[in-house]
């Protein structure tokens, strides 16, 4: 008996399946001066995502596109059901259906049926801070900050915009990264997404947390998320939440979470793919564009670009 599907997998295939039928230059429109894709994201649905009410216990995951937010996704989803398990008086929500979990993506009708999701819920997104609804910051709800060193964002991006049909392809990558580095690619650009960010790193709301410090120690990585969040888990359920999470998990049940979509998005979750793709002229690009916007910044200094990016 095939298994049900999941609303991501559901709604990324629909995406994919009418982004088959248009032309490239259809395939993103841009809001506010940002780049969005056509099948994903519509001008009506930001419309009525300004009116969306955050809760003070929503779990919200913020990062740039191909910054590991499906990993973190992944981490959190389980931390949030082990930690329901452990709560006593839990109410029963059966019936109650998911929604898509990114929250510009869907149909403008997602808010309303988001007001019956059981708490905590889980809200990813990859817009920049201004564009997201006040009640996040006015209700006070915690926000992971994903961050992923520029390079290897890019180098992510770029097999992903070959393979994954809602985003325009490349005919090569030197193509590719010239609109990479203007904020052409859906979601806009890398290097104003995370100077908007920086603006509320001050914040005890707020708490980066980069890719590769995680990849690099996972469990303290995700203890660290536990206390942020104030999950109540013991150890031994954190490191059953960290075996669940490692990429080959993930990747082996990509197909029951993200149905035909799980071979596009699972790919390698490396550190330092970029050295496969970039040349001379792209490095010292990239490093001229990290140094005017981002290497003066608090974030910029936690991306540990010298370490993660040095040619």
């Amino acid at each position: 008996m095939e298994k049900p599907k999941t609303p991501l997998a559901d709604v990324l295939e629909k995406s994919m399946a009418a982004a088959d039928t248009l032309e490239r230059k259809d395939l993103i429109f841009t809001y506010k001066g940002t780049v969005y894709p056509t099948t994903l994201c519509t001008p009506e649905v930001f419309k009525a995502m300004e009116s969306f009410e955050a809760r003070r216990d929503d779990v919200i995951l913020a990062g740039f596109p191909k910054s590991g937010t499906n990993w973190f996704g992944q981490i959190l989803s389980d931390l949030i059901a082990t930690a329901a398990k452990n709560c006593k008086n839990e109410t029963n929500h059966d019936g109650v259906p998911e929604e898509f979990p990114y929250l510009e993506v869907g149909d403008p009708e997602k808010y309303e049926r988001m007001k019956k999701l059981p708490p905590r819920r889980l809200i990813r997104t990859h817009m920049a801070p201004q564009n997201l609804p006040e009640s996040i910051f006015k209700n006070k709800a915690k926000i992971l900050l994903l961050l992923r060193n520029p390079k290897d964002v890019a180098t992510s991006y770029y097999h992903f915009s070959l393979v994954f049909s809602p985003f325009p392809s490349y005919e090569s990558w030197d193509s590719f990264f010239k609109d990479f580095v203007a904020g052409k690619v859906p979601w806009g650009s890398y290097f104003n997404y995370l100077s908007e960010w920086n603006k509320y790193i001050d914040s005890e709301k707020v708490m980066p947390v980069s890719f590769e410090e995680v990849k690099e120690n996972t469990y303290l990585g995700v203890k660290k998320i536990v206390e942020f969040f104030e999950f109540p888990l013991d150890e031994e359920e954190i490191n059953a939440v960290v075996q669940r999470s490692s990429f080959q998990s993930m990747k082996k049940n990509s197909k029951d979470t993200h149905g035909t979509f799980g071979d596009v998005l699972f790919r390698k979750g490396a550190v330092s793919d970029w050295r496969n793709l970039f040349e001379e002229k792209h490095n010292l690009e990239m490093d001229k564009m990290y140094k005017e916007h981002l290497a003066a910044t608090t974030l910029g200094a936690r991306l540990k670009y010298d370490v993660y990016c040095k040619a």
